[in-house]
């Protein structure tokens, strides 16, 4: 549900009538979310988007004129909802160009209808969201020496407890997980998340992940401990 205890909004993008169908028949059956439109294009997705202002996007890929990842660019740009790709393609590029255009998950086609139902409510809870099968591909591409998107250089900018949280978030834990283990409140955890996506010009946790690992503050492989001395 929301703040205000309505469903959760969710706006269905994909150019095949049978697959916006199944997914309506999915979400139909859960009392916290309504889908409140559907596109068969990234045109009208970009138009219903900013009309209705869903609070979650379902968003394909592959549709005739604007596709799927740069109506998901123009959607997040405008503020008019958070993404989630869906899609039939296991692609790296599919993968990074939803992310650089703000996607706040990306899943399969195949994915479970119980885990596209979480997968909605973690978003719109306010973090992101990765298939699992694609997480480990987002960390190899950008540490240890692979191409590097952000300045990490950026990390001298943080307090010692923010550096803290942010490989609490790298390693996967939700604010309730990072507050139990740090034996603070989870208000306190959600301003130190906000600081540090405000510090680093991230936009979300996904972001987030990436930039933790790309400057060694968690290492691919390692047991969790996070590397609070790593300057980038």
């Amino acid at each position: 549900m929301t703040d205000t205890g309505t469903p959760m909004r969710i706006l269905l993008v994909d150019d095949q009538d049978l697959v916006r169908a199944g997914f309506r028949m999915i979400l139909s059956v859960e009392p916290d979310i309504e889908v409140v439109g559907e596109a068969a294009d990234g045109e009208r997705a970009v138009q219903l988007a900013n009309e209705l202002r869903p609070d979650v996007v379902l968003m394909d890929v592959q549709m005739p004129g604007l596709d799927g990842i740069a109506a998901t660019q123009r959607i997040v740009d405008a503020g008019a909802g958070k993404v989630i790709i869906l899609t039939t393609f296991d692609r790296d590029d599919y993968l990074f160009e939803s992310l650089g255009a703000g996607a706040s998950g990306f899943l399969l086609k195949n994915t479970a209808p119980e885990d596209l139902v979480e997968a909605i409510q973690v978003v719109h809870s306010g973090h992101a969201l990765l298939a699992p099968e694609v997480t480990r591909r987002v960390i190899q591409r950008f540490a240890g020496g692979g191409e590097r998107v952000y300045r990490p250089d950026l990390v001298a900018d943080l307090t010692e407890r923010e550096r803290e949280v942010l490989g609490l978030i790298a390693r996967g834990l939700t604010n309730t997980e990072i507050a139990r283990q740090l034996f603070v409140g989870e208000a306190t955890v959600k301003t130190h998340v906000s600081r540090v996506l405000l510090k680093l010009g991230l936009r979300d946790r996904v972001q987030a992940v990436v930039f933790a690992y790309e400057c060694g503050l968690v290492i691919p492989g390692d047991d969790g401990a996070t590397n609070s001395d790593a300057r980038g």
